[in-house]
């Protein structure tokens, strides 16, 4: 399991997506699959029986998908930036991703890449493609508008203070004529914990900014890191919500979430599965202890 991964928020679509997802990337695949017990369907209005959540891997990249309800939609804010090693593999990916989707940025050679598009997909998760190879294939990138424009390195610096094994690999600031605020992030390469992100400052006039359409999961071993990541990441502006949940003073969301959630709520015992959704939905940090009462009990 990685410890940080995706999680993509959909209205009901969560499994269409998943499927049409792993069908087009290589080493790809669907994993586990829970589904809204009694305690879960009240909490957020689903279906009982209904999917959840779909963990699934595309290019040796962990994900998650939720069925969460229409309260969310996702914006180019937040995208997945796929490295392409070929031309015949940009072209198929801009083909089948396009299809029913919209053009953000068309297919061309742009300064900073001999061939690059940015598209919105039939679900609206947002996708940049770039024909450039690197050693992980696909990306979380995020984009700093509005408010937090110009916030792009203050922001990858945060980050990497607050996770082991992380670094800022690379920053190219925008020039005078550039497009972007002078001195401002054009491109910049973060890792967390072995994983690769992207951040970008975007300097003009854009109609949207981060959701939490797509978050950041931290998957937890013990309740001490669960407790270090929720004292460390809203600090200084940002806030906690519920379930785990909470957003960073930039807007980002992250899940902090216990490994032994993620492992007992794959139980075919939907008595302990429900406890466990009860006791979850009463907490806004996650407790590992709680949920282990409430798993047994």
């Amino acid at each position: 399991m990685q410890n940080i991964s995706t999680c993509l928020w959909f209205n009901s679509n969560a499994e269409e997506a998943v499927s049409f997802y792993t069908s087009i990337f290589k080493n790809s695949a669907i994993g586990t699959i829970a589904r809204y017990g009694e305690a879960g369907a009240s909490m957020s209005g689903q279906p009982k029986g209904s999917v959840m959540t779909i963990k699934f891997k595309i290019e040796g990249q962990e994900l998650l998908a939720l069925n969460g309800g229409p309260t969310f939609s996702f914006t180019p804010a937040i995208s997945l930036f796929v490295s392409c090693d070929s031309e015949e593999e940009i072209n198929a990916l801009y083909e089948q991703l396009s299809v029913g989707g919209s053009v953000l940025m068309p297919f061309a050679q742009y300064p900073f890449s001999k061939k690059y598009c940015w598209i919105n997909d039939k679900f609206g998760v947002s996708w940049q493609l770039n024909l450039a190879s690197h050693s992980q294939k696909i990306r979380l990138c995020l984009m700093f508008v509005g408010e937090q424009n110009g916030k792009a390195e203050e922001a990858m610096n945060f980050y990497v203070s607050n996770f082991k094994n992380s670094k800022v690999t690379g920053i190219a600031s925008f020039a005078p004529g550039e497009g972007g605020t002078e001195g401002t992030v054009k491109h910049g390469n973060f890792s967390l914990n072995g994983q690769d992100f992207v951040a970008l400052d975007g300097g003009l006039a854009h109609q949207f900014a981060f959701t939490p359409a797509t978050s950041i999961i931290v998957n937890c071993e013990t309740q001490e890191q669960v407790d270090d990541m929720w004292e460390k990441l809203p600090q200084d502006g940002g806030g906690t919500v519920n379930c785990g949940w909470l957003y960073d003073r930039f807007g980002i969301s992250w899940q902090i979430v216990p490994t032994f959630l993620t492992e007992i709520m794959q139980d075919k015992d939907s008595g302990k599965t429900d406890r466990v959704m009860e006791a979850l939905g009463k907490m806004c940090k996650l407790e590992i202890e709680g949920l282990k009462q409430a798993y047994s009990r």
